[in-house]
Parts: structure tokens; sequence; C-alpha cells
């Protein structure tokens, strides 16, 4: 991978891209699959599984656990690799761990629930945004299971004194998905370990997507688990074959389905939503992270992006609705923001300039706008080393579609 500068200029495509790009496994799927494997009784295999800083902080902490987890190279993507899991049943190995997340919040969410399942203490801290994102629902639910935990505030860092979890309330767990699903997700995925417990959506729209793909994940998971390739991921390629359709451009991402309602992951849906259509598109329910892709196409299409039900956009790395109209805005977009949402305009000729933009340590706010950078010249990137949360390698792929 080619080191980066604290500042990049993306440089314009001279011509049309032609070209097929590989993508990383998804980050999604794969930490979803490392708990499950751990869970598992015996040996498990993940091919194709994402190697970047939230994945490698979920393995990470699974050996901290006492968990065997041995991890091999990919022959086809330099960011993925074949990671070997010994699971043990819904026993935690480790009686004593601390552990550290970062800004990973999938982490975060599902290693607070599998370390209730053991027996003793485990402290668990992150970066301070990671402080400042919510738990207190996850915390409720499992404290409603019989776990103690120790939290200032409903917020990492966390002390978990586990002995285990059951659900004796006689009644169902409702969740909140209102600021994240990964709550939900934190549960199904133990779910097997805890006897007597239900779940209980407040929003039955929520449970499309990631919540979908964790259930999906959790009934059909086996010891040899192929993992989808990112298709956030991809659609940032996709995006660029749209930017350049009117020229020809053609890019293909490997891996990505030719029957979207098959795959695991929402965003397998993007394609249908270019051009950006004239009806509000669903956070919740339409698309996952490649809503930030499809903001940047909008700026090239026919009709104003309306984005709702995206409220728990601004609980993640940053509040991605504020950090993307701000963005937006210095390009010379016409785009704004609202409580659970946001709107962009398309722009209009010459609208559109070059600036610094603001990353906020977010790694699709880089890659985004580094997407636009290949259409508007004089766009430079801050900060585009956060690209290693999830795709270490964004900016080489990005190269090759010069080739």
């Amino acid at each position: 991978m080619t080191p980066l500068p604290d500042i990049l200029e993306i440089q314009p495509l001279a011509k049309p891209p032609n070209c097929t790009i590989t993508v990383p496994g998804s980050k999604s799927i794969t930490n979803r699959a490392l708990i499950l494997a751990a869970l598992s009784n015996g040996k498990c295999t993940l091919y194709g599984a994402l190697w970047a800083d939230d994945t490698q902080v979920m393995v990470d902490s699974l050996q901290k656990l006492g968990f065997e987890v041995t991890v091999e190279p990919d022959p086809v993507e330099e960011c993925n690799r074949t990671i070997t899991v010994v699971g043990r049943g819904g026993e935690i190995p480790a009686k004593k761990a601390e552990l550290y997340v970062g800004n990973a919040g999938t982490a975060a969410r599902f290693l607070t629930a599998l370390m209730c399942l053991g027996d003793g203490e485990y402290k668990i801290h992150g970066d301070e945004r990671m402080h400042e994102r919510p738990m207190k629902e996850l915390f409720g639910a499992l404290r409603q299971l019989g776990a103690v935990i120790e939290a200032k505030d409903d917020h990492l860092p966390a002390t978990i004194h586990a002995r285990g979890l059951r659900d004796e309330t006689d009644k169902r767990i409702s969740l909140s998905f209102e600021r994240s699903t990964q709550f939900a997700s934190a549960l199904l995925l133990i779910f097997k370990h805890v006897p007597g417990l239900e779940l209980e959506s407040r929003n039955e729209y929520e449970v499309h997507g990631y919540v979908n793909m964790t259930d999906r994940l959790a009934t059909d998971f086996r010891p040899d688990f192929v993992i989808e390739p990112d298709l956030s991921s991809g659609s940032y390629f996709k995006a660029v074959e749209f930017l350049f359709s009117k020229e020809g451009a053609k890019v293909e991402v490997l891996g990505w389905p030719k029957e979207p309602h098959v795959c695991l992951q929402v965003d397998s849906q993007f394609l249908g939503f270019l051009p950006p259509p004239q009806k509000p598109v669903s956070r919740a329910i339409d698309l996952g992270d490649s809503i930030m892709t499809l903001a940047i196409c909008a700026l090239f299409g026919g009709n104003p992006l309306v984005v709702k039900d995206a409220a728990r956009m601004r609980l993640q790395e940053t509040d991605r609705i504020k950090a993307l109209v701000t963005e937006l805005r210095r390009v010379g977009a016409k785009a704004e923001e609202h409580e659970d949402g946001f709107t962009v305009w398309p722009a209009e000729p010459g609208q559109l300039h070059g600036a610094d933009i603001e990353t906020y340590n977010d790694h699709r706010m880089a890659m985004c706008f580094s997407v636009l950078g290949l259409k508007v010249p004089g766009i430079r990137i801050k900060n585009p080393g956060c690209v290693s949360k999830t795709f270490p390698n964004f900016f080489d792929k990005l190269e090759q579609l010069r080739t």
C-alpha cells in the first residue's frame, strides 16, 4: 500500500475508466462472523475476511479473551485474510481481560455482549469519540439479563463483572433502534447462549438492513464461511461509473451481486438508486453506508436527493449529517441538513470547485469526497489515512481507474 501524505490532492480522471476492481471483504459481515465463530463448537475458517483497523481490533480482542485465532494472507486481495477461530461453545476462556476498541462501534457493542457470557472481570474502552457514542440501550438490556456493568453515564469505558446471562424476567426485551441497530445485532449474536431470551423491536421497519444481516448470518453460519465483498466500499467505484457514464465509463466491481436480494448487505441495492430518485431514500430501509456515496452522485443527477430516517448518522464516527452537508457546501454544492437526514441538489455546470476537505477522522467522508475529486479539480483530502478503518488500500484502488 502506498504511504499517504497528511493532505492528498485527488487528480481528476483524464479519460473515462474501463476496468475491474476488487474490494476487501465486508466489515459488517467479518465482525459478525468472528463473534459467531468464537461462540461455535470447534474450528471455523473465514475466507475473504476484511483486514483493516476495525476487524483487527476484533481479532486482537478475541485473542485477549483467550480464543485461539490464526490469520493468514488472502491469495486475491491484499486487505483480506483467511482467519481461523477455535470456538468454545459460549465459554469465554479468559477470566480477566482489558480490551481497547478505538472508534470501532461494531466491535464495542458485539464484544460487550460477548463478555457478559463469561465468568470474570472484563474492561472495555475506546478513543474519545467512542466514549461519546451510545451504549445505554445495550447496557440496559444486558442488565435485564443479569449482567453487572459499571459505566459512568452509560458510556464507555466500562467494567463488566460477568457471571453468564439468563432471561428470568418472563417478558421480551424491548430495544430502541433509533440510535443504533448494533444493540439488537449484539443480542442476536449471543441469542442461543442466553436461555429464555426473546427480543422485541420497537420499530418494525428497522429490522431491515443490518439487523436482518445479523439474523441471517446467525441462522446460516457454517464452519467454513466466505465473506462477501464490502458493497459499501464497492459503491465508490460504481459511483465513478455513474459520474462518467455519459463518456462511456465501465467499472466492474468483482463480486457485485447480480441478484441483490440474495446478498446479506443492504447496500446491494445501491445500483437501484442510480440516478438518485425523486422519492426520499430511507437510511433505515433502503441503503446502509452507501447512502453517503449516493449524496455525491446526486450532484450529477436530475433530482434533489432527500434522505430520511437517518438520525443515527449523527452518532457514528462523526456527526455524518452535519459533516457531509458542511463539506458539500465547501465545494460549492447546495445541501441542507435536517434533524433526521439531509437534502442535496444537483449542481449547475461550473458550480462545483476545489477545496480542502475535512474528513473528521471518518473513513467514509474521505472516500466519498475522493470520488468527487475524480470529477472536480482541486479536491484535497485531509487525513486520507483514516481510510485504514475499513479500506486500507482504497487510494491504490482509486489509481487503478486510470489504467
